[in-house]
């Protein structure tokens, strides 16, 4: 239990006061219901530990979706000075852009009703799964530094998808700034055969509907009606992202001290933005960002071939197209408005979730006036939501908001409490068919060891950094 005590700033906002070494104070977007939990997981000392870092921002926050995570919470938020501040891999993950795209489609509900089973099948044969799963693309080095230089870019150049599809990626799917050069060998032996994977733990391809809604001129603007036919891909940048945020925290060890850096957790090493190992790192992380970019490109053309075999129909029945696809364990260098002025920072969004507003030039142009898309998936037994940033989000929180649902039960509490029981048994009676590579991912993933995703969005709707468009329900699911 948390020994952090949280002060009261609104009914969705709880301040952890400055004291002792910390440089600003902590935030956490939460409803009083949420604190119990959240108080449990002792997740609110990480906050305050963040605090405590060189050019840190106005706060050091989380989302509601907050849970233990090496040395950052997941769930964390923290925007650091170009010229004062630090870059530490902790603050993004060892899955480097883990994120998540959304796929709609030009069916209803009705026009599958009987072949769920048969697609979520046709998904698993597809696309694989699992610990170290290996894809039937074959990539050389030499490939593999292209895909970490162009990132969905490459997957398009070379035939998995079309091109139109990019405009309604986070970056294009291609952020500048990689050195493939620094990326150890270790991480490129890893890389090669995993591209166009899915990967292990809660990743997954999601079969959903729309279920509600609650924006219909916004849900009309992105492309999504009542009862439509949805797909969610969520993964990330698999062992090549793992392997880099392994390779540099060791580097960012010694960094650390090196530059006499003060840390209440080592693991949140850091080096300033400004040095040669703060530079080194941010090259080596857009190397994984566009890795994961690019895998999700090709899973999606994986997906694509596996619903038409599936419903014996074309492309131009299926009509599979991009909403958005949205990063959310990523560190970026943006400018926001503080105190009135613009001024570039460095924002890491571990376990969060970009949600810029309307009008801003990194939204796609066609949704510029409605805000960023924001992809909210919950657990494979509930819901999942689509927002939009607000206004709210750029003056608050860096134009940030919640990822997911977030863990109630670590995995191995989940195996314990699954076990006897048959959870894709019990999720099929409730209409859900699920694959998965084993059944311990079944038991580690299994919706009570979820939060529930609708109290996540109702938390960060009802603080205004985000707002609900529609909720999407699930037919079905692959698992790792």
């Amino acid at each position: 239990m948390s020994d952090i005590k949280l002060k009261k700033v609104t009914d969705y906002i709880w301040e952890i006061p400055k004291t002792g070494k910390m440089r600003v104070p902590g935030r956490i977007y939460a409803t009083k219901e949420m604190l119990h939990h959240i108080n449990k997981d002792d997740a609110p000392k990480q906050v305050a530990n963040v605090a405590h870092l060189p050019g840190i921002i106005n706060y050091s926050m989380a989302m509601p979706d907050i849970h233990w995570g090496y040395g950052f919470s997941i769930g964390g938020v923290a925007a650091f000075d170009m010229d004062e501040g630090v870059i530490s891999p902790g603050g993004v993950g060892y899955d480097i852009n883990c994120g998540v795209r959304l796929l709609r489609s030009g069916l209803i509900r009705n026009d599958i009703k009987n072949e769920v089973q048969h697609i979520i099948d046709s998904l698993f044969n597809h696309i694989p799964t699992g610990v170290g799963s290996k894809g039937e693309l074959r990539v050389s080095a030499s490939d593999l530094s292209n895909v970490m230089k162009k990132g969905a870019r490459w997957a398009v150049e070379n035939g998995y998808g079309d091109k139109e599809m990019l405009d309604k990626i986070e970056e294009n799917g291609e952020m500048k700034g990689a050195d493939p050069s620094v990326i150890s060998d270790k991480a490129i032996k890893r890389g090669k055969p995993q591209l166009g994977t899915l990967g292990s733990g809660n990743h997954f391809v999601e079969l959903q509907y729309v279920d509600e809604v609650y924006e219909p001129d916004v849900a009309d603007r992105l492309g999504l009606f009542k009862d439509q036919i949805t797909l969610t891909i969520h993964t990330g940048s698999r062992g090549f992202g793992y392997q880099v945020c392994d390779d540099y925290i060791h580097k960012m060890l010694r960094a650390s001290e090196k530059y006499g850096i003060e840390l209440p957790d080592r693991q949140l090493c850091c080096a300033p933005i400004s040095s040669p190992e703060g530079r080194e790192y941010y090259s080596a992380m857009v190397c994984a960002i566009n890795y994961a970019f690019a895998n999700r490109q090709v899973i999606t053309h994986w997906a694509q071939e596996a619903l038409e075999k599936a419903l014996n129909i074309g492309p131009k029945d299926l009509q599979l197209n991009v909403v958005y696809e949205v990063a959310h364990n990523i560190a970026k260098f943006e400018t926001h408005k503080i105190n009135g002025k613009d001024r570039k920072v460095c924002v890491h969004r571990k376990g969060a979730t970009r949600a810029f507003g309307p009008g801003s030039k990194h939204v796609p142009e066609s949704y510029r006036d409605i805000g960023q898309p924001v992809l909210i998936p919950g657990d494979m037994g509930r819901c999942s939501y689509v927002l939009v940033g607000t206004e709210g989000a750029m003056d608050e929180t860096f134009g940030s908001t919640c990822h997911g649902a977030g863990r109630m039960l670590s995995r191995k509490k989940s195996i314990k409490q699954a076990k006897g029981r048959a959870i894709y048994r019990e999720l099929q009676d409730e209409g859900i068919f699920v694959r998965a590579a084993g059944k311990r991912t079944l038991a580690e993933e299994m919706p009570e060891a979820y939060k529930n995703v609708s109290n996540v969005v109702d938390a960060v709707a009802g603080a205004g950094i985000s707002k609900k468009v529609v909720k999407l329900k699930p037919l079905g699911a692959i698992k790792g």
